[in-house]
This record gives structure tokens, sequence and C-alpha cells, in this order.
């Protein structure tokens, strides 16, 4: 079993909207009981759409990409769609990671992307209130091996 040594990549939306924010913090919170959240400011309630104070675009890839890498999970929350979480999902099962998305599905007018439920690299686990999210994720926490 994984110990709390754990890289884990957090991702959810930023420029498609912010709305999800305090969700995030939640599970970004309860991610770094089991080790370093290497995309902490995914949730920050500072962080706007225009992201953080990067000095460009290619900088915020690059580094992004550099902890897809170091990471050993990654956790996405993917109930607000967003092309640049769907990358950083397409991108981490091309590095043989193991992934697992949250979708709420008590989020109205939402509906959970076909590629990404359709997947069968990622493990799609549905919620509806924060705690059932922290529960999904102490299961596939506990489900990696070393």
């Amino acid at each position: 079993m994984l110990t709390n040594g754990l890289k884990i990549y957090f991702a959810g939306s930023i420029r498609a909207g912010r709305e999800d924010v305090p969700i995030y913090e939640e599970i970004i919170k309860h991610l770094k009981t089991y080790g370093e959240v290497l995309t902490e400011h995914v949730g920050d309630r500072t962080l706007s759409i225009l992201g953080d104070e990067a000095p460009d675009d290619r900088f915020i890839h690059d580094r992004d990409m550099d902890f897809l890498r170091q990471c050993e999970v990654v956790i996405a929350e993917v109930t607000m769609p967003s092309t640049g979480v769907g990358y950083e999902i397409a991108m981490a099962i091309n590095m043989k990671k193991r992934v697992l998305c949250l979708y709420r599905t008590s989020a109205k007018g939402k509906l959970l992307s076909a590629m990404i439920a359709g997947c069968p690299d990622i493990m799609n686990k549905n919620y509806q209130a924060i705690n059932e999210a922290k529960s999904i994720i102490d299961d596939f926490i506990a489900r990696q091996t070393v």
C-alpha cells in the first residue's frame, strides 16, 4: 500500500469556470492526508479563471506536465467540463498513471463526457456529497500498491 509520501496530481477546472472551488478545496484538504498535492493551487479561492500568475501559458503547460510526470496518481473532479482537465487526464493515461475521476451527479445541467465515462483506463465514480467523494478517494488510494 502507498504511504503518506504519495505524490498526487489533482485536476479541476480553472479557465472553464471556478464554481466548484469549495469542493476542490475540500478534496485537496483530504488528499493532503495521503501525501503531497502537487497542484494544490487548483483549490485556491483567490485563483481566478485567468489562472495563476505564471509568466505565460507555456510555463503553465510545462510546469503541469512536470507535475504529471512526478505524480503517482491523478484525481480529477470532472463535474465542470474543462478541456484542460481532459488534456491532463489523457496525458496521465498516456504516462500510465492511475486515474480517478469524480463526477457529482447532483450538478444540474452537467453531463460527464463520454470520452471520460467510456475510457477503460479511468476509474470513474459518481458522488453527491463531499463525504461520499472522500470515501471514494479513500477506497481508490487503499487499492493502490507499490
